[in-house]
């Protein structure tokens, strides 16, 4: 029985209530691990999408308060005939807006009913997590490391260009309100060397924190190196307040604000993602439980977490919400501190949604410069390639996982940056694999898997 009483002991306990002071400071580190990671794939969509300044606040507000929402009954699971089952997994876990969707969505908000087509989508999406919870004992057979760390690294691989992409400025350059700015019009130029300059300024402070600092600085990197880029960035003329000044001070998100739409090649696109992400989801919940409560995840709290992921994603669709997923970032925290109690992570979901219902939070969120944004971001998309190739290399590289993980890999981008090359197919074969090259490849996976003969060990002498 663990135990409940009012002491910093509950802060190692699932259970428990733990000092205000210390639960406190440790749920701002959580906070300030997972902020960013939170709100920039909004922006990039928004972006992406080209909202209108109050669509875009209401974007990232929804993605905060969503995540915040998803957290809470991750943690505190509502359950259902008894232990037997429920939605939540009761782990110490924190859930933000994934990057893995990125890609896929940046594809979809590009055509006209882009966000209305990503809520549909998420809606199916949802729905396919739901069951592949349900079944989660049987279906993960199907996704072996191999299968998730090609799946993981080509995502890393198609985010670099959006990186690059925001380092050079933008193409959607968001300065145009300061572009009379005496001395900094060439800053506000596609690819011009001042964005160059900030982009680099702010990598290299969270590079040089990743590796030389230690404790909330090395934890914080990401958030400090943006912050020193967008104070730089602002001291140049290239941020402007004009629309924080007119964003409120509370609101709540809309139901269907951007609208739903049922695209086919974003539904099957969309849902494929789901169902690899579940897998990913799994592999969250399996390290905070080892690295926090030295144990492995009951079968109950992986079916009820997952089964969570799908129903939460399902409903944020009706609110304009974004794809989510578990952070493993926090997952690290966890493992790392040992502080497992619920009531800390619970107070990082409640001061993370108390920003999301303050627009004027989310409108200071939108004048951060796409230079400053490529220049942390880009440290973000080499991780996910790199814990991609950790997943590849943990069973083992032959030759036939080598094949499989090159074919995919090489068709999935190959062929998404080949814009023409799908130019005489139907228009949903080209949304499903031609625009993301994250599909194609767990598609090409997930087949070579199945055809290829696997290596005998008299072969391998």
């Amino acid at each position: 029985m663990e135990k409940t009483a009012k002491s910093r002991d509950a802060l190692f306990h699932l259970h428990g209530i733990p000092p205000f002071g210390p639960a406190l400071s440790l749920a701002l580190q959580h906070v300030v691990a997972m902020i960013v990671g939170c709100v920039t794939p909004a922006i990039i969509v928004a972006n992406t999408a080209g909202l209108a300044q109050a669509d875009r606040v209401l974007l990232i507000q929804t993605s905060l308060v969503v995540a915040a929402l998803s957290t809470l009954l991750q943690l505190f699971p509502i359950k259902i005939g008894g232990k037997k089952f429920r939605f939540g997994s009761g782990l110490p876990v924190i859930v933000g807006i994934s990057f893995a969707y990125v890609p896929s969505m940046q594809a979809l908000a590009e055509q006209p009913d882009g966000l209305a087509s990503i809520a549909g989508a998420l809606l199916v999406g949802g729905v396919i997590a739901f069951i592949f919870g349900f079944f989660v004992k049987k279906i993960r057979k199907l996704f072996p490391p191999m299968i998730t760390g090609t799946v993981v690294f080509t995502i890393g691989l198609s985010l670099y260009p959006t990186a690059i992409n925001y380092m050079a400025g933008g193409t959607a350059n968001t300065y145009d309100l300061v572009v009379g700015v005496k001395g900094m019009t060439e800053a506000l130029v596609y690819g011009s060397w001042q964005n160059w300059a900030i982009a680099f300024v702010t990598l290299g402070v969270v590079v040089a924190l990743n590796h030389f600092a230690k404790g909330i600085c090395k934890l914080a990197s990401i958030l400090i190196g943006m912050v020193v880029g967008y104070i730089i960035a602002a001291l140049c003329g290239m941020v402007s307040f004009t629309d924080v000044a007119s964003a409120g001070w509370f609101a709540m998100p809309s139901v269907v604000p951007f609208g739903i739409s049922f695209n086919l090649g974003a539904c099957i696109a969309i849902g494929l993602l789901f169902a690899i992400n579940s897998i990913q989801a799994i592999g969250d919940f399996t390290a905070t439980s080892i690295g926090g409560l030295d144990r492995e995840p009951t079968d109950t709290e992986l079916q009820g977490g997952i089964m969570c992921y799908g129903v939460t994603n399902a409903v944020s669709a009706f609110f304009g919400g974004l794809p989510t997923a578990t952070y493993s970032q926090n997952v690290g925290i966890v493992s790392t501190t040992k502080v497992v109690n619920r009531v800390v992570l619970g107070m990082a979901a409640g001061v993370i949604l108390l920003a999301g219902v303050l627009p004027k939070f989310s409108a200071i969120l939108t004048t951060i410069p796409q230079c400053v944004l490529g220049g942390a971001t880009i440290t973000v998309f080499s991780s996910i390639a790199m814990t991609g190739m950790k997943l590849l290399t943990s069973e083992g590289m032959d030759s036939r996982s080598s094949a499989i993980v090159g074919l995919s890999a090489a068709l999935g981008v190959g062929v998404a940056q080949s814009s023409g090359s799908l130019g005489q197919l139907p228009p949903d074969v080209t949304i499903i694999i031609g625009k993301s090259p994250v599909v194609l490849a767990t598609l090409m996976a997930i087949l070579l898997n199945i055809i290829l003969p696997k290596e005998k060990k008299e072969d391998l002498k």
